[in-house]
């Protein structure tokens, strides 16, 4: 079920409200209201794998029982090593075949598996709980907390990527309790605000990106046709990205609860260093606590740093598809932040404005990795961008310079939210952008989010 579509804004949404809101002063019935409503949720977009999604659940809160059990700590790495495998075998499984059939010049014949939605997350939350339980540094939570923590709607499929600690605790808070009010005011404009991110600038990006990329490699493209999908998609995915993360976390908030946010106008950043510490932050997180300081971090020394950097990174490439474009993608921006890091320990130093053009002109380029089809795609298209093209328009420019306009310029969601007042001219404001959306939204077929992909 997607969060811009009819199904979900006028039946789902409010029927799961009233629920939740009606039960608020009976935690036990409450929240497991919120959980069932969770996997009716999931179970919408296809039934056939919320199994998948509650077996995953009993399977993993059973491995921690077994822990508290018996105190082995092979019982978490084994819990961690099923998860991995159970995400290879649904995503990497045509992936790693294919290399093999490479290598070895004879196909395996393996058929790739559906992909389940939000597999990719809901392992991860997983793999957080079962690795911190091994660094000694997570509580015992009963079959309902954990269950809700895994599924819970607004998050389990595309994030943000929440930690345990992060939001378990306030499952117990009242829904109601004082300060509802602005809490629920806040969820709205948020999710209205990611709402509109979606499908006034990310669904219009995506009809001026996405045909010349589904070309790219199979035909010719211009020069300018290269050049319109290279500088729409980096605002497209913004802009797709941060507004499901706002419209997750609006609507947590509407059930009393906060989820950290994701983004920090991140096409803003002086260096890559900075631009991962605002885009997608919570994965950004997840890697550097759960992967790059367990590869040696800072801790070893220059050489094992660098390699612990460009290793995530590329590992991190590869969470994000099954495909060759995601790996280079990722290893570019792994060499990326080794040069930065090499940089800074010979204490040089760049103009803040020379290091932000050279931001975007390497973001620029390494895009066109993560979203071209191919390794052959991507090439073309730079090739293209090149000049080893015929010249043609550019076009889309003026959606594509308000869409930078708004991600360089314009407050941030959250700097939004937070300013906001109990006025009374916002209530004609919300309801005119509500009619505005759904217009919009009635105006044609609505985009799935980019990460339901991953």
């Amino acid at each position: 079920m997607l969060f811009n579509s009819f199904p979900f804004i006028l039946g789902f949404l409010p029927l799961t409200l009233a629920g939740y809101w009606l039960l608020a002063e009976r935690e036990g019935a409450r929240l497991w209201w919120l959980a069932g409503a969770s996997v009716l949720f999931y179970a919408y977009w296809d039934w056939r794998f919320a199994p998948l999604l509650v077996a995953s659940i009993a399977l993993n809160w059973l491995m921690a029982e077994a822990y508290f059990a018996s105190q082995r700590r092979a019982v978490l790495v084994a819990g961690i090593a099923a998860n991995l495998l159970v995400l290879a075998a649904f995503k990497y499984l045509g992936f790693f075949a294919g290399i093999v059939a490479t290598l070895s010049g004879r196909p395996l014949g393996l058929a790739p598996l559906a992909l389940p939605l939000g597999i990719s997350f809901f392992t991860f939350h997983h793999i957080i709980y079962l690795a911190d339980l091994l660094r000694r540094v997570a509580p015992r939570y009963g079959l309902r907390d954990y269950a809700l923590y895994i599924g819970l709607f607004p998050q389990i499929l595309a994030g943000p990527l929440v930690r345990h600690s992060e939001i378990i605790q306030q499952f117990t808070l009242a829904p109601l309790r004082p300060g509802w009010e602005r809490r629920c005011a806040q969820g709205a404009a948020l999710f209205l605000l990611g709402l509109a991110k979606k499908i006034l600038l990310a669904d219009a990006l995506a009809s001026a990106a996405d045909p010349i990329f589904a070309r790219a490699g199979s035909t010719a493209l211009t020069a300018g046709e290269a050049w319109t999908a290279a500088l729409a998609f980096p605002f497209q995915i913004y802009f797709d990205f941060s507004g499901y993360s706002d419209m997750a976390i609006g609507l947590a908030l509407m059930l009393g609860l906060t989820l950290p946010f994701n983004f920090d106008a991140p096409y803003r950043a002086a260096s890559l260093r900075q631009f991962w510490r605002r885009w997608h932050m919570t994965l950004s997180r997840f890697l550097r606590d759960y992967l790059y300081i367990p590869l040696g971090g800072n801790r070893h020394g220059l050489p094992l740093q660098l390699w612990a950097l460009f290793a995530t990174m590329a590992l991190g490439g590869l969470w994000h598809g099954a495909g060759w474009t995601f790996v280079v993608w990722g290893m570019l921006h792994g060499a990326g932040l080794a040069v930065g890091l090499a940089w800074r320990k010979a204490r040089l130093s760049l103009p803040a404005p020379l290091g932000w053009a050279l931001l975007m002109l390497f973001l620029l380029v390494t895009w066109v990795f993560f979203r071209a089809p191919s390794l052959d795609g991507a090439v073309a298209m730079l090739r293209a961008m090149a000049g080893d093209a015929p010249p043609g328009p550019l076009e889309h420019l003026r959606t594509i310079t308000i869409a930078a306009a708004v991600a360089l310029l314009g407050p941030t969601s959250q700097e939004v939210t937070q300013r906001l007042k109990p006025v009374a001219w916002l209530a004609p404001v919300a309801a005119l952008a509500v009619v505005v959306a759904f217009l919009k939204l009635g105006d044609g077929p609505a985009y799935e989010f980019i990460y339901f992909r991953f």
